[in-house]
């Protein structure tokens, strides 16, 4: 549990000044969130740490080589493999990319990547009560774009071989995403 303490302390100090979008809740409620999804999956502590840590090298200083010696080369792999490599693309090449590469990812890729969108999702199912059509409004590209990106993931998830292991929570978001987007 060790490796998990370090990695919750870091996000807590390199997300301290982030907001999820559109609210005010603490961005780091999402990292957190992530490991804990992870966690119940069974997955290792260091598959739990890198969830805690999947947005780092994305969205604070911090960079690979810090990781790799903080967290040693398991941790740092799987964060590089579930962040965007080129930020300066435009959005949708940007999710392009995430999509084919989680095709051929590895399980445990897969499901970090997956942890993290069905929080997403999570979280956007729980605003879309409160607020409605209005939620879209929070995104630049809008509820179309979203819900071509996540049905494009859901694909990328069930690709087969599905891992039995993941399996569970990769239909789990398959639901989520449907009860999102399929609303009449």
């Amino acid at each position: 549990m060790e490796k998990i303490f370090k990695a919750i302390d870091l996000a807590a100090k390199t997300h301290k000044n982030q907001f999820r979008k559109g609210s005010n809740t603490p961005y780091v409620a999402h990292p957190y969130a992530v490991g804990m999804i992870l966690l119940k999956e069974g997955c290792s502590e260091d598959v739990v740490a890198a969830g805690i840590l999947h947005d780092t090298i994305e969205d604070t200083i911090i960079n690979l080589d810090y990781l790799r010696n903080k967290f040693g080369f398991k941790v740092a792999d799987i964060v590089e493999e579930c962040s965007e490599p080129d930020k300066s693309l435009p959005w949708e090449d940007r999710k392009i990319q995430t999509i084919e590469s989680l095709k051929i990812a590895t399980p445990i890729v897969k499901a970090v990547a997956c942890a993290d969108k069905l929080h997403d999702i999570f979280c956007m199912l729980e605003d879309y009560e409160v607020c409605g059509e209005k939620l879209w409004e929070r995104f630049t590209r809008g509820r179309e774009k979203q819900e071509w990106y996540h049905k494009g993931l859901v694909q990328s998830f069930l690709q087969p071989p599905i891992h039995e292991d993941f399996k569970k929570l990769f239909l789990t978001y398959a639901k989520a995403v449907s009860d999102l987007f399929d609303k009449k």
